[in-house]
């Protein structure tokens, strides 16, 4: 039996660090095969820990194949045959990473999760977590909550639908992966910029991928000669650039999806954040021939850590749907739909869009403001009308690369937009949203941004 050198730290979890020290001690062969191990005791006593605590850390190299035990003899050191190659990880740096705090928080698809409702969140979601909720739901959602959406839908977007056509998934990227498959490898269509999550999913299933312009009323009509049969757009807030599809263009996107036998994805991720003019009926309000399907989520308007989304399907696809989802399971808590159900139904939805829209009105009034003071006329806002970001664009000398960078020395995170782009990247646009920080926040973010570019700028 060979004396083992193990030093403890002060804070450390003491039975991982002799299983480490042990097991390393293995892997350099400092320690033979079938050497036994010091005895459970009297390690512990060397170590001043509990018998307890060696006895967790020599059954954790067990398991790992590094020791075995012979009844009433103790622990070996197993015998490995193959050479083992093997590095230790220095994460000292990866901690220091994980650990870093930026001072403002300007990233896109945040949200003000200190307005959420907690309390009466949680007076429901209490009320559901009990044993008759135990077992999965049905696949396609808790009938409560899609009862609620079509209602829902029917009030605030002008959306006639029935809760059988509604379909809950656990986030955006899922529900599109589900319909993507089920539409069988199709031709699709992207707005060109247009969303990167979107596009990685069809990277994902290697997708035929065309990218689609986007003009001042929206995404454009695909040509007739592209074999497009679903076209992915954001007509309520074009993601990222801003722009509302105009009522011709809605018309003109579903007239070509009837000649062509082709169908539209129609995101409508954060249209209850309007803010200048009257809202726009959802393009699926429009739609009379069944070639619309409406994706919404309670992401941006409730928390994005409930992972709740929904999908709306035309009638004539619905039975081809099921029949292609009939072993699915719900990905989706019960417990969360019902208490979403719940929140609903009392009408704490609709208020707390409200008061969002109120309060995230009063954020992009403040940061409008805020960069027309610091920042002057030589950078152009963009899509400021609805949604919870801006686009910024550059002047002259300074590229998006170099204004993030800038940004990220001061102290404040902000997003690209270039990657957003297939054909015609641009390298003079940042995008700031405004969905997370605090008033105070954004009007501090905008001057250490401002100070970091001008003093760029005037090098």
């Amino acid at each position: 039996m060979m004396e083992l050198q193990i030093l403890l730290s002060e804070n450390g979890i003491k039975y991982k660090e002799i299983y480490e020290q042990i097991r390393l001690a293995i892997l350099d062969k400092k320690l033979s095969a079938h050497a036994r191990l010091p005895a459970k005791r009297r390690l512990a006593e060397q170590l001043n820990v509990s018998i307890i605590t060696v006895q967790m850390a020599y059954e954790q190299l067990q398991s790992e194949g590094y020791c075995y035990s012979a009844e009433r003899k103790g622990y070996f050191v197993s015998e490995i045959q193959d050479e083992m190659h093997y590095s230790q990880i220095n994460t000292m740096g990866l901690e220091k990473r994980d650990q870093q705090e930026f001072l403002i928080n300007f990233k896109n698809g945040q949200i003000d999760a200190s307005a959420f409702p907690y309390k009466q969140w949680n007076r429901l979601y209490r009320k559901e977590l009990k044993e008759s909720n135990a077992s999965n739901g049905p696949w396609q959602g808790e009938y409560s909550l899609r009862v609620q959406i079509a209602q829902y839908l029917q009030q605030a977007r002008g959306l006639a639908c029935q809760p059988e056509q509604v379909y809950l998934f656990s986030g955006f990227q899922p529900q599109l992966l589900n319909v993507c498959l089920f539409f069988k490898r199709k031709a699709i269509g992207i707005e060109d910029p247009g969303f990167i999550r979107a596009r990685s999913v069809f990277d994902q299933l290697q997708l035929p991928c065309y990218p689609i312009s986007v003009d001042e009323d929206g995404c454009c009509v695909p040509d007739a000669e592209e074999p497009i049969k679903l076209l992915y757009t954001t007509p309520a807030h074009q993601y990222p650039t801003g722009t509302i599809m105009s009522i011709a263009r809605r018309i003109e996107l579903l007239n070509w999806a009837i000649k062509q036998d082709a169908y539209i994805i129609e995101d409508d991720y954060d249209s209850e954040f309007r803010y200048k003019g009257a809202p726009i009926p959802a393009l699926s309000h429009l739609d009379s021939t069944g070639r619309v399907l409406y994706f919404g989520t309670f992401s941006k308007t409730l928390l994005p850590s409930l992972r709740i989304s929904y999908l709306i399907m035309p009638v004539s696809l619905q039975q081809d749907f099921e029949k292609f989802n009939a072993y699915q399971k719900t990905n989706v808590s019960r417990i969360d739909q019902q208490a979403a159900a719940k929140f609903m139904e009392e009408g704490l939805y609709t208020s707390h869009i409200a008061k969002m829209r109120t309060l995230y009105r009063s954020k992009r009034s403040c940061l409008i403001e805020s960069l027309s003071k610091h920042l002057g006329d030589h950078f152009d806002i963009i899509g400021d009308t609805a949604g919870l970001h801006i686009i910024v664009k550059l002047p002259e000398g300074l590229t998006e690369a170099k204004a993030i960078e800038l940004a990220k020395s001061a102290g404040v995170e902000i997003d690209a937009v270039s990657p957003m782009y297939q054909l015609h990247k641009p390298n003079h646009h940042v995008m700031i949203g405004y969905g997370a920080p605090s008033m105070d926040e954004i009007e501090r973010g905008v001057q250490l941004i401002t100070k970091s570019w001008k003093s760029c700028l005037s090098n």
